[in-house]
C-alpha cells in the first residue's frame, strides 16, 4: 500500500469512529472541503505533512497516534 492510500484510510476509519463527515473533519481542521476530499479520493499522490498535522489538530490526537496503525506498516516505496 502506498503512503496516500493509507492516509486515506486513515482518515476514513477516523470519520467513521467518531460518526463525523469529511466535511466536518476539513471544518474542524481548518482545512478546505477539496483538500481532504483530494486526500481522501486518492487525488492527492503525496499529502503534506503540515495537512496530516492540521487533521491531528483538529480531532486533538497526536501526530504518533494518527501514525501508529497496521495502515502504516510495510508501506511500498514511491520512488
Amino acid at each position: 500500500m502506498l503512503v496516500a492510500e493509507a492516509v486515506s484510510k486513515k482518515i476514513i476509519k477516523i470519520c467513521e469512529e467518531r460518526n463525523i463527515t469529511v466535511n466536518k473533519l476539513a471544518s474542524i481542521s481548518c482545512l478546505t472541503q477539496s483538500t481532504l476530499e483530494n486526500i481522501v479520493n486518492g487525488n492527492s499522490r503525496n499529502p503534506k505533512l503540515f495537512t496530516i498535522v492540521r487533521i491531528c489538530e483538529g480531532l486533538k490526537i497526536e501526530l504518533s497516534d494518527f501514525f501508529d496503525d497496521e495502515l502504516f506498516r510495510n508501506l511500498d516505496r514511491e520512488d
